[in-house]
Formats: structure tokens, sequence, C-alpha cells
């Protein structure tokens, strides 16, 4: 780390995805310009060698290394508690910052004293387009929203949570921005406060996002700035972990924001929802339709069902 105010600390936290942290960890370094720039890996017990080639190659990283998976919000805590930057980049490690973006996200934040979060656009591996803008859910759209009647939805209801109605290619305020890569201002977080570890992981940007708005901060999507978002790369390890907290962290959000009857009416339909994919899937496997990919599956569901989508939704 350089001389004099830190302008960036870019917090990334990682688990088992060493050569997608290393790449990331080398676009920061080439795209941050004339930027002071700290870079804090808050590794959740990866098992892989991430830690080792993080000492060995980065030496100017601060390293944290848990001993046990944290969870994605409270490793982001440990980061932003040592970060020093006067503004906080939160990074997946699964991306690619491109050109002068880092510069471009800080001067928006310099220029516009009332914006508490700033996010690039964020583009596939091929250069697509990868839907990043929201407004904040209603009950409709956690019905359908990843869920195995999200094809079935009625019209506009996630046209407007995906803010179809608005072109992709112009800055525009908005609800909350996909937790890829959420750069926020130093002093809007010390006042909304950091991330809610409630959630393991998912929805906790969601959450953070509201607060910010609902203390006043502005929420902008800036387009100009890109990055590149290969995505669920961790998260696609452990598949059926990854239902339970996605879909719990739905629940534990309603609760929060729509209270306790609205929250259970949540939690008994994806319960249901799950248990009729479950059975579908084993009508499949009884046919013998593929029936690696049906057991796999079978598994995944069932293991939802077991969890009751309860993990964190009493921790308010």
């Amino acid at each position: 780390m350089g001389e004099g105010m830190v302008d960036l600390s870019v917090v990334v936290v990682s688990w088992n995805v060493s050569e997608l942290l290393q790449q990331c960890i080398e676009s920061i370094r080439r795209t941050q310009g004339a930027l002071n720039v700290e870079v804090i890996v808050v590794d959740n017990a990866s098992t892989d060698d991430t830690v080792a080639t993080v000492r060995e190659r980065f030496p100017d990283v601060c390293l944290i290394a848990n001993e046990e998976n944290r969870g994605f919000p409270a490793a982001n805590n440990q980061g932003i508690a040592v970060a020093e930057g006067r503004h906080v980049f939160l990074l997946n490690p699964d991306t690619k910052v491109l050109d002068d973006s880092l510069e471009r996200l800080v001067d928006y934040l310099d220029q516009h004293q009332r914006v508490g979060i700033v996010g690039p656009q964020l583009l596939t591996g091929k250069g697509e387009v990868q839907s990043s803008r929201r407004r904040f859910p209603t009950l409709a759209t956690a019905i359908f929203e990843s869920t195995w009647l999200q094809s079935m939805a009625p019209e506009g209801v996630l046209d407007h949570y995906y803010v179809r109605d608005r072109p992709g290619d112009e800055v525009q305020e908005v609800d909350w921005l996909y937790g890829a890569a959420l750069m926020a201002r130093r002093e809007a977080v010390d006042e909304v406060g950091p991330l809610d570890e409630g959630f393991f992981m998912y929805s906790e940007e969601l959450d953070w996002c509201r607060r910010f708005v609902e203390a006043g901060w502005r929420v902008v999507y800036l387009p100009e700035a890109q990055v590149v978002h290969y995505g669920g790369k961790s998260s696609d390890q452990v598949v059926a972990a990854r239902h339970i907290h996605f879909q719990t962290s739905k629940v534990r959000y309603f609760r929060k924001y729509h209270g306790a009857f609205v929250s259970e009416l949540l939690r008994v339909y994806l319960l249901l929802s799950y248990a009729w994919q479950w059975l579908l899937e084993g009508a499949k496997w009884l046919l013998g339709h593929k029936r690696s990919l049906r057991k796999e599956r079978l598994a995944a569901y069932a293991a939802v069902l077991r969890s009751g989508l309860r993990g964190g939704s009493d921790r308010l």
C-alpha cells in the first residue's frame, strides 16, 4: 500500500476459487490507475491453495484467513472493519475489473455526495450485459422469482423487479444492486452499519441497500464502469446449500420488512413448491429419465425440505 490517504479498499471474500481470485486481484492492480488502493482478501476456510497462493503471489494484500466458513456478510464485515479507504468496494472473487472502472466509480462517489452506493454494469464471461438492477421485491416477486413458477409469472411482475422498463446503458438511481460489485461511501457505511450477518449468503446486499435508502442515501447504477462477473463459482460447489441459503434468506428478508405472517406464508409456499418438485423428480427417476441428474435433484430438494427454511430467519 502506498503512502497517503487510501482512496479505495477492495474487499474480496473467497471460498475455494483460487484461480479466479488471482485473476481478480490482477485485474484490480492492472486497472487502479492513479488511485491509492488496498486489497483485503477474507478467505472463508478454503480447502484449496488460496491462502498460500495469496501470501506468496500478493504479499501486499491484507489477508484474513478464517478457520471456518463464516458466511458472506460476516466475512465482508471483517474486511470492512480493517479497511482504511474513503470508499469500500465489495467485489466477488469470480470477477474481472475492466479499464478505468475503479476510477470512474470513485469519481462518481466523490462528485455526488448523497450517493451511498454505486455499482458498475456487470458483464458475463461472454461479454453480454448481466442483469444487476433491481426494485425492492413484493410478495408477488418472491412467489415467482427463482422458483419453478418463474416462467408462469404474470406479465410485468418480473419486468418491474428487474427494471426492464429502463435501458441498461444509462446512469440511474435504483432500489438495489446485485452484490457482485458494490462500492460504498465509507461515511455512509459508518452511518448505516455493516452487512446483516443473519444472512449467511444471498439477500444481504438487498437488505444493505434498503437500509442505505431508508437512511436517505442514494443507490446508483453506473454503466460506464464495467466488471465481468463469471457467476456462482463458489455456490456451484454446494447445490443443496445454495437452494437452502437462497430461499432461507428470502424468507428472512420478508420477515424483517413485511412481518412474521407474510414471511411464514412465503416459507410454507416455498416448502410446498420444493415438495412438488421432489415428487416430479421422483417420478422421472422411476421412469428412468436421466437418473443421475434426478438423483442429484432429489437429494437437493430433500435437503431443502429437511431444513424447513428456518435457518437464520429467527435471528432478527
